[in-house]
């Protein structure tokens, strides 16, 4: 080749275009591209998930996971070795892997838009508003104002000098989708305070990109080296946005609308959409803009959620964000040379990002304020705020690109984020504790609550077949004018498709198009309930739309809102819906969290299809029976409160049946006194009425209870049993060794468990737990420091056969 025609820095390497045969005919896959790429995207994926098991226990986010593997991988560590650096990423793999690294980036940033919801933009109060633009102005202003004063008073490199001003910019820069993430690492997304932060880091990120965009198209129409340029590149600009907004919209609410729900979207929508996506980015490079930028505004205007949005997020983010952005990081990493790093430089860039870490914290910290929220709160808030991740590095990479700044404020500033926002992530994860607020008062109860007032109830639910059940027990607590029912209902939906979570309260005669399909015929259902109960029963249906790891918050928050004195929740096993066993296990999960920091009491419902059918169970000339199980204890009081309640209903019958050890003494050591009250009231007040009715049974070991209850299910449509109970009682030792649902206790294991020709239900009721003794156990804190438990079922364990009485 001639060396006239080669230009400067480049690096000539010969090609070799035979294909890979394999190691058999002597070929090395470290020679060819193909698989040498392969064996790139497996180590840097692999690297970057062993560091995020490692970092995660620690509370670190993916990120800086993703990060560090860049940096471990990149020529500051293991690629400063030739050996590794050869073998792994050779110069001639360079082209090719920062094509792919860029490829993942480009639709990376194209899920993120499609996860983005504007709409939260409209439904953000006044507060978020206030908070948003005071995390965006006041760092921003300041910080540059502290980066001229540097100019000024400190002597600096000539490079440094001349983008400070941009330096101090991008540091108080902040995004939506990085808050999002950080909020759903933490299990923070659904609590009031992970609201806010949502809502008003959609407002600051829409200030930072309104001004990284107004930068990069100054320095790009600047580069152009034309009159009137800067025109041109916002007509281009709105060309594209003119394209995504009356174009491309609507041929995807088109698709939206011949497609009934995610698994019937047609493939041919999904590939039409790529290519429209890979033209954007097409266009964006013939017109002079980043080839990023088309795909993120064709993002958004994709209907976030089912069926489209949570379909390609589905396709897309796991394989992008797991496989194809691990080499994207070791690309940004490679980049990092802590070797070239001066101390000076390094800092006055750091003095930079510490002031406008403070600036971040003090302007959210300030308007919080002045919104009249609580201090700590509003401290919390600003440090959630103040992180930032890939979106910024993202953005730095850019700015290096187009000479904004240099390579080296490009590593200090990377670096810096790393740093502070792996201080910040532990910081809010392990010192803020969003269950204190969920303690209870002593009248969220049933037991304590007045029984002339309203009876306010919680369902929770995950599908329309779980209706008639809810309905079903509604009409079992006896609505009428004198003692109405407040009914709450929360129909819980997965996120998907979604970066935000939604709560959707369903109004009367008002139609939100943000909800499911499968949401109109619960609360049709719901709404007809309550025309045929009008004066007795005031329904009010919600739509939340969350991960499971954060359900219950949205059920606490709403129930201590509320004042609800029962929360209701389906047993995730059910005869007549089936689910996958990871779709189950996750409702278990939510099932128990809902009881751990629920503010009032809670009740699982075992429907064994008796209270699953679409006539109401007690139109029937048949009387339903209830029956409750008391061995004492505030969790039994508490059923047995509901159980009294039910039995004013005059097609009920009620039967309490209360369990004594051989000599005749409670089977509950602790509050004998207000167990032996409320049964002498129960049989002095309710036995008045002849469908009450009263049992005694006496026992002398668990053996003797399990007889006794195998025995009398047959009897009943409907169980009632406390959860926790005296485990020193002679009634119940061992039973809680054959435990094979926790979340039900003993006494409900073990008639969930019993292998019997009953069909009767189950009705679990665990009383709430007052703040004081809440927040005086050392155990139950501690068995609060974590959300989602590991809830295996031991499906080898049997219940021991029954001893036959005589």
């Amino acid at each position: 080749m001639n060396s006239s025609s080669v230009a400067r820095h480049t690096i000539c390497y010969p090609q070799d275009r035979r294909p890979f045969r394999g190691l058999f005919f002597g070929d090395s896959p470290f020679s060819f591209d193909t698989p040498l790429l392969l064996i790139q995207l497996s180590l840097c994926a692999l690297v970057a998930a062993v560091i995020q098991f490692l970092l995660t226990p620690l509370g670190q986010s993916v990120f800086i996971s993703q990060i560090l593997a860049g940096v471990i991988l990149g020529s500051s560590f293991l690629g400063s070795k030739p050996e590794f650096r050869n073998l792994f990423f050779p110069v001639s793999s360079f082209y090719i892997v920062d094509t792919f690294a860029y490829f993942g980036v480009m639709l990376f940033l194209f899920i993120i838009g499609v996860k983005t919801d504007l709409s939260l933009v409209k439904k953000t109060g006044r507060k978020a508003v206030t908070i948003g633009i005071c995390a965006f102005s006041m760092p921003f202003c300041l910080n540059i104002m502290a980066g001229q004063l540097l100019t000024i008073s400190t002597p600096m490199e000539p490079r440094l000098h001349r983008s400070i001003i941009w330096i101090a910019s991008f540091q108080a820069t902040s995004s939506f989708h990085v808050i999002v993430c950080l909020l759903a690492d933490l299990k923070l997304r659904n609590s009031a305070l992970g609201r806010l932060a949502i809502s008003s880091s959609m407002i600051s990120g829409i200030c930072s990109w309104i001004w990284v965009t107004i930068l990069f198209t100054g320095k790009q129409s600047v580069h152009m080296k034309m009159q009137h340029s800067f025109p041109i590149v916002l007509l281009a600009i709105g060309i594209m946005v003119s394209f995504s907004i009356f174009i491309f919209r609507p041929i995807v609410l088109w698709m939206i609308r011949h497609t009934t729900n995610a698994k019937s979207l047609k493939e041919s929508y999904v590939c039409a959409i790529f290519v429209i996506v890979l033209g954007s980015a097409m266009f964006g490079e013939l017109l002079g803009q980043h080839f990023l930028f088309g795909p993120i505004i064709l993002g958004m205007v994709i209907p976030d959620g089912p069926p489209l949005g949570s379909a390609l997020v589905h396709k897309l983010e796991f394989f992008i964000s797991s496989i194809i952005m691990p080499i994207y990081f070791v690309v940004s990493g490679a980049s990092i040379d802590f070797s070239t790093i001066s101390l000076r430089n390094f800092a006055i860039i750091e003095l930079l990002a510490l002031f406008a870490l403070v600036l971040k914290i003090a302007g959210v910290m300030l308007s919080s304020v002045h919104c009249k929220m609580p201090v700590i709160d509003a401290l919390y808030l600003g440090l959630i705020m103040s992180n930032q991740g890939i979106i910024e590095v993202i953005v730095l990479g850019q700015a290096h690109a187009t000479g904004l700044i240099d390579k080296q404020s490009y590593s200090i500033m990377v670096i810096s984020i790393v740093f502070f926002t792996g201080i910040l992530s532990p910081i809010v994860k392990f010192s803020y504790k969003p269950f204190k607020k969920y303690t209870a008062s002593e009248g969220l109860t049933i037991q304590h609550a007045d029984p002339n007032a309203e009876l306010r109830l919680l369902a929770c639910m995950h599908y329309q077949e779980q209706t008639p059940s809810i309905l079903n027990l509604l009409e079992a607590s006896y609505p009428h004018p004198q003692s109405p029912i407040y009914y709450y209902v929360i129909h819980f939906v997965e996120l998907a498709g979604r970066s935000a979570p939604v709560v959707v309260a369903h109004h009367p005669r008002m139609r939100d198009l943000s909800c499911l399909n499968e949401s109109d015929h619960i609360i049709n259902a719901l709404r007809f309930f309550e025309h045929g109960h009008r004066g007795k029963v005031a329904v009010f249906p919600f739509t939340a739309i969350s991960p499971y790891a954060s359900m219950h918050d949205d059920a606490c928050s709403l129930a201590a809102e509320m004042r609800v004195s029962l929360v209701i929740l389906l047993f995730h096993k059910h005869p007549m819906i089936h689910v996958s066993e990871g779709e189950a296990s996750a409702i278990r999960a939510v099932n128990h969290n809902i009881m751990k920091k629920s503010p009032c009491s809670v009740g699982i419902l075992i429907d064994r299809g008796i209270m699953n059918c679409t006539a109401s169970i007690l139109s029937h000339t048949n009387v339903y029976r209830i029956g409750i199980i008391f061995l004492g204890g505030p969790d039994d009081r508490e059923a047995l409160a509901y159980a009294r309640r039910m039995s004013k209903n005059p097609n009920v019958s009620l039967t309490l049946v209360r369990f004594v050890d051989s000599d005749m003494q409670s089977a509950y050591s602790g509050d004998m006194e207000q167990d032996l009250n409320m049964v002498n009231e129960y049989r002095e007040v309710d036995m008045m009425n002849e469908r009450c009715l009263y049992q005694e049974e006496s026992a002398k070991d668990s053996m003797g209870v399990v007889s006794v209850i195998r025995r009398m299910t047959i009897f009943f449509d409907l169980i009632l049993v406390g959860r926790r109970h005296d485990n020193d009682s002679p009634l119940l030792a061992g039973v809680s060794d054959w435990n094979e649902f926790p979340e039900l206790g003993c006494l409900g294991d073990m008639l969930v468990s019993l292998d019997s020709d009953s069909k009767a239900s189950v009705l679990v009721v665990q009383q709430a737990i007052t703040r004081e003794s809440k927040l005086d156990n050392p155990e139950y804190i501690r068995e609060n420091s974590s959300d989602v438990l590991d809830m295996q079922s031991n499906d080898a364990r049997v219940w021991p056969a029954p001893r036959q009485l005589p």
